[in-house]
């Protein structure tokens, strides 16, 4: 397994580096510093403002010694400056990942729990009305927008109810809930229908197998079968799909921290579009690839655990 991990680490060390290859061309050879300068300063600044402006950044440079200096601070997490108002990016992603996992957390573990007990359920009677009812819902679920369970929930709950704060963020612990309840009543409502389908699949496939006709002709019922049997060899699938889902706790969500008004990193991110703010960019494109590629190792890596069948050679 070493050698694996090895192995595929050292794949991955060849895509960061094309990644960052790839980010260099985007921002400096697609986009002059003129042009960069030009939407951080205005395009009704002086030239002399926008000449400082370059200077003071860097991007005056050659573009060898721009390629040198772009995978020096990549890959040695010295991010240098945001290009709106020259915060240091480091400290913007420090202040950015608390509200971040503070969101994405909660609504991971909730949306796994009801994703995977409502498939369970709904397979151990399939062929059944509550089967046939489970999947209409869930598709009708997947065919309806994020923006209108994030319009309709923020109008629903927080506006005539009143049950929850519509937008903003407090991370004192007694009003920290209070914030976040309503985003993670809507993203687990709105991801409930897609879990369920691809979950209640899996499930289905593993009681046509062998080993629970076997079980079932030993006696074993139904509810043990689904529990003990079925779940535990579908769980390839389901890490499949948990794990890659792990980068996205640490980028943050787009959508609900922009229309929730929780300055995590997605909101970082959104800001940063708006802003033109191509240095924050580039390291949060940065740190994406990193964690999608420490995601796919990962998930290798968990099926040796789950499945003993398993073996990474």
């Amino acid at each position: 397994m070493f050698a694996y991990i090895v192995r595929r680490s050292a794949y991955g060390a060849v895509v960061v580096m094309g990644v960052l290859a790839i980010l260099f061309a985007l921002f400096f050879l697609y986009a002059s510093p003129q042009e960069i300068a030009l939407r951080a300063v205005g395009e009704k600044a002086p030239q002399e403002v926008i000449d400082q402006w370059i200077e003071n950044h860097g991007y005056n440079r050659p573009l060898d010694e721009l390629l040198v200096d772009h995978y020096r601070r990549m890959l040695t997490f010295d991010f240098g400056r945001s290009d709106a108002d020259d915060t240091p990016i480091i400290d913007r992603l420090r202040e950015g990942a608390g509200p971040s996992l503070s969101l994405t957390l909660p609504l991971f573990v909730l949306g796994l729990v009801l994703g995977i007990g409502l498939s369970l359920f709904v397979a151990y009677f399939r062929g059944t009305y509550i089967d046939t009812a489970g999947v209409v819902l869930a598709v009708l679920g997947m065919s309806v927008s994020v923006l209108l369970y994030i319009i309709g929930g923020q109008f629903l709950i927080g506006k005539l109810l009143r049950w929850f704060p519509i937008s903003g963020f407090d991370p004192s612990p007694d009003l920290i809930l209070r914030f976040l309840a309503l985003p993670i009543l809507i993203a687990t409502a709105e991801g409930l229908g897609g879990s369920l389908r691809f979950y209640r699949t899996v499930f289905i496939e593993e009681t046509s197998r062998d080993y629970v006709r076997t079980a079932r002709a030993k006696g074993c019922g139904d509810g043990r079968i689904m529990a003990r049997h079925v779940l535990r060899n579908a769980m390839i699938p389901i890490l499949t799909r948990v794990v890659v889902a792990i980068p996205f706790l640490f980028t943050g969500s787009l959508l609900l921290e922009s229309f929730f008004g929780i300055p995590g990193l997605g909101s970082l991110m959104v800001d940063a579009i708006q802003g033109n703010d191509f240095a924050t960019l580039r390291v949060m494109v940065f740190i994406g690839s990193l964690l999608f590629i420490f995601a796919q190792i990962a998930t290798d890596v968990s099926y040796t655990l789950v499945d003993p069948r398993v073996r990474l050679e």
